[in-house]
C-alpha cells in the first residue's frame, strides 16, 4: 500500500511542509510567518494555533485534502534523550514538546503539536522520527574529565540518520549492517559516528562542541573559555556563544557562508582563513570519528547547505578519502525523512517506539 504522509517542520520564522504518497513527494512548501506577529507569543507553544491557520491556508490552496491523509508526522522538540527511531506521540510526549522539558526552547516544539492537531482531528496516527534530542552515545563517549560532569549531544539527527539509511540502501546494505561517518553541514556543523545503526559519538552543537560554525563557536579550550567568562561577565552574551554569536558571525559580522566565501575570494585575507579553518576542524572532527570506529568505516558521507560548495567537498575528500569514500548529499532529506520513518512503521518494517518521559540515560545508572 502507498501510504499518504504530511509532514511537518516548524522553523524560526516559517513551516516547512510536505505531502508524500510512499517517496513520492506530491506537494512541499516552506509556509512563511509574520514575524513581528511571532513576537507577540509569550512562549513557543502559544504560537501553535496561529501557525497551524497559516499552515492550512497554504494546503488548501495548494488543494491538499487533510481527510486522505494517512498519517501525520511532526518535528519533534522539547523532548528528553531518546534513542533514534519513530515515536507514536502521546500525552507525555506532548506535554514535553508544549513545555521544552529538555530546557531548550526551539520552534521544533511545534511540530508535535502542529501534527497532533491534525492528527486527531481526522482520526490518523501520528509519529515524530529521529527527534534532536535523539542520544545514542556509548558509555565511553559520555564520561568527561570531571565526575559528575557528562556529555550529552544535540544533532541534526533527522538528517544525519536519512543519509546513512540512504546512502546504505545504495550500497545493497542496511544501516544496521554498516559504519559510517555523518557530516551535517550547515548553519550548525553535525559530525557523528554510526555503528551498525547507532550514532555511537558526536558532537553537542547547542553546548559549544565540534567545529566551529556560521552562528556556533564549536569546541574552545576549557581555560580559555574560563577566562573569556570572568572577563565577559554577561552571562547570556556568553552562552550565546554557542549557539548565535559564535563562529562566522564573531569573526567577520555575518552567518552568511557565501557572503564569507565571497569575501575570501574578494582578496579578504581574515574571510579566508576563517572559512579554511572551519573546514580544517571539519577534517579534524571526521579523523577522530574514525579512530572511534576502528578504522572501519563503510562511507564518509556529507549533507547540508554548505555542501552546495564544491571547494569544501574537494578538500574534505581531499584530506579522508584515505579514511573511506566520499559521498555528498547537499541539501537535506529532513521532510522525506519524517515520512519514511511514518512509512517503514505503517509498513510493519519498524515498530513504534513509545515516548516514556524518562531519559534514556541518566548519571545514577553510570553511578551504578
Amino acid at each position: 500500500m502507498s501510504y499518504r504522509i504530511l509532514a511537518i517542520n516548524p522553523g524560526s520564522t516559517s513551516t516547512k511542509v510536505g505531502y508524500f504518497e510512499g517517496d513520492r513527494e506530491l506537494f512541499s512548501a516552506n509556509v512563511s510567518h509574520d514575524a513581528a506577529r511571532l513576537k507577540e507569543f509569550p512562549t513557543i507553544s502559544s504560537q501553535m494555533p496561529y501557525r497551524k491557520e497559516t499552515i492550512m491556508a497554504a494546503l488548501g490552496e495548494a488543494g491538499v485534502r487533510l481527510d486522505e491523509v494517512d498519517a501525520f508526522v511532526g518535528r519533534g522538540g522539547g523532548l528528553l534523550a531518546v534513542e533514534g527511531g519513530t515515536y507514536e506521540v502521546n500525552d507525555t510526549l506532548l506535554d514535553h514538546a508544549f513545555r521544552g522539558a529538555n530546557g531548550v526552547q526551539h520552534p521544533a516544539q511545534l511540530g508535535s503539536q502542529i501534527a497532533h492537531e491534525f492528527a486527531a482531528q481526522y482520526g490518523k496516527p501520528c509519529f515524530v522520527v529521529n527527534p534532536p534530542d535523539t542520544d545514542e552515545l556509548c558509555l565511553e563517549a559520555r564520561i568527561t574529565g570531571i565526575k559528575g560532569v557528562y556529555r550529552n549531544v544535540h544533532l541534526h539527527a533527522l538528517n544525519l540518520k536519512e543519509t546513512a539509511i540512504r546512502h546504505a540502501e545504495s550500497m545493497g546494505k542496511k544501516y544496521e549492517e554498516c559504519n559510517f561517518i555523518v557530516c551535517h553541514i550547515g548553519g550548525g556543523l553535525s559530525i557523528s559516528a554510526h555503528r551498525r545503526g547507532k550514532m555511537i559519538d558526536g558532537n553537542d552543537i547547542v553546548g559549544g562542541e565540534g567545529p566551529m560554525a556560521p552562528t556556533r563557536c564549536g569546541a574552545v579550550p576549557a581555560a580559555e573559555m574560563i577566562r573569556y567568562c570572568y572577563a565577559h561577565p554577561d552571562k547570556k552574551e556568553t552562552a550565546s556563544l554557542c549557539t548565535k554569536s559564535g563562529g562566522f558571525v564573531s569573526h567577520l559580522g555575518t552567518s552568511d557562508a557565501r557572503e564569507v566565501t565571497q569575501r575570501a575570494a574578494d582578496g579578504d585575507s581574515n574571510a579566508q582563513l576563517v572559512w579554511d579553518t572551519m573546514i580544517y576542524q571539519i577534517i579534524r572532527f571526521i579523523g577522530a570519528m574514525a579512530g572511534v570506529l576502528h578504522g572501519e568505516v563503510d562511507g564518509i558521507l556529507l549533507g547540508g547547505g554548505m555542501v552546495h560548495n564544491e571547494q569544501l567537498v574537494a578538500a574534505i575528500k581531499d584530506a579522508c578519502s584515505w579514511i573511506a569514500p566520499v559521498s555528498a548529499y547537499p541539501g537535506e532529506f529532513e521532510l522525506e525523512a519524517m515520512a519514511a520513518g511514518a512509512i517503514r512503521v505503517l509498513d510493519g518494517k519498524e515498530k513504534a517506539k513509545v515516548y516514556t518521559g524518562k531519559p534514556c540515560w541518566s548519571p545514577e545508572e553510570l553511578n551504578g
